[in-house]
């Protein structure tokens, strides 16, 4: 491919009528999931992983499968990675591949993968955004209603984090209303909540009432990092978070007289950020969220290649 490839690294990075055509594409994968059976033939997806995962790998992996491509799976603590340039081991990977896909601890080593490829580079996660997941996400709330995507009340309560810097640019490209309650913050990608602020599409607020009052859509993710919640050198943190979030919490309590569908990005730690109960309330879209996954990866490795052929 050429330079003027594009990558995904975050959606502020593309524009809105972009997004609104990957989405239409996703659903249409959604309703035939092997419409594009081989499709991808022979195409070679690199996946590199620094940070743990569960739905990122299988969903890549089983998703270039059934388009009729390979996955090649690389953990970073068994590659040369660790021992020489990230710019060096991509430009190599690059002329080995079609597509790489990296779960990055830092933003910029992935940055620096970017400027190092001649092929696209999707965003598997990072400290800073999570576009896959949001994109499964809007998805699944298309999916899951028959009115259009556009001036749905989406409320998110918990850490402001990755996930919810990628919510913010997403939703800022479909026109879904936001409203953050996140008494604590990572990250915050001020060029998006900005432009969410200007075109009135962001409610930042801490009275949990009033956010789920309205909301078609509550979602909430892990309070703390999966990679750092059983680590011991880590607990006096964690305690402070648990202790500052707790009252927080999704559980029946809140979600009472509520008709919201539940949301939760996985990995679930219940009886923290949510109450065992309500994963399996049948409010809950949870799994199917997950599982909107591999959807969306499909209809991100298509676009990228340069083969939605609608």
């Amino acid at each position: 491919m050429t330079r003027t490839m594009r990558s995904l690294m975050d959606w502020k990075d593309w524009n809105p009528d972009e997004v609104k055509e990957l989405l239409n594409f996703a659903q249409i994968i959604e309703k035939d999931r092997f419409r594009y059976q081989g499709f991808l033939q022979n195409r070679t997806l690199v996946m590199l992983f620094q940070k743990t995962s569960t739905r990122t790998r299988v969903s890549f992996e089983a998703g270039i499968t059934e388009l009729g491509g390979h996955a090649i799976f690389l953990d970073w603590e068994k590659t040369n990675f660790k021992l020489s340039r990230i710019s060096f081991e991509t430009h190599y990977l690059s002329k080995n591949s079609d597509l790489i896909m990296a779960r990055m601890k830092k933003n910029e080593d992935l940055e620096e993968m970017l400027s190092s490829s001649t092929v696209p580079v999707i965003n598997g996660c990072c400290d800073k955004y999570h576009p896959c997941q949001a994109l499964a996400d809007m998805l699944t709330m298309a999916s899951s209603q028959e009115k259009p995507i556009e001036g749905t009340k989406l409320t998110y309560i918990g850490v402001h984090n990755n996930v919810v810097n990628s919510l913010m640019s997403v939703c800022g490209a479909l026109g879904v209303q936001l409203t953050l309650v996140c008494p604590e913050a990572q990250f915050i990608d001020e060029s998006s909540r900005d432009q969410l602020l200007t075109n009135g599409l962001l409610t930042e607020t801490l009275d949990l009432g009033a956010a789920v009052k309205d909301a078609d859509y509550v979602y909430t993710d892990t309070w703390v990092d999966m990679e750092f919640f059983n680590d011991p050198d880590y607990q006096q943190q964690k305690e402070e978070r648990l202790k500052l979030m707790m009252p927080y919490q999704i559980n029946k309590k809140l979600m009472e007289g509520s008709k919201a569908k539940i949301m939760h990005d996985m990995p679930i730690h219940p009886g923290y950020e949510i109450s065992e109960e309500m994963v399996y309330d049948e409010r809950s879209i949870i799994f199917n969220q997950a599982a909107n996954r591999l959807i969306a990866q499909k209809a991100i490795m298509i676009t990228l290649l340069g083969m939605n052929h609608q």
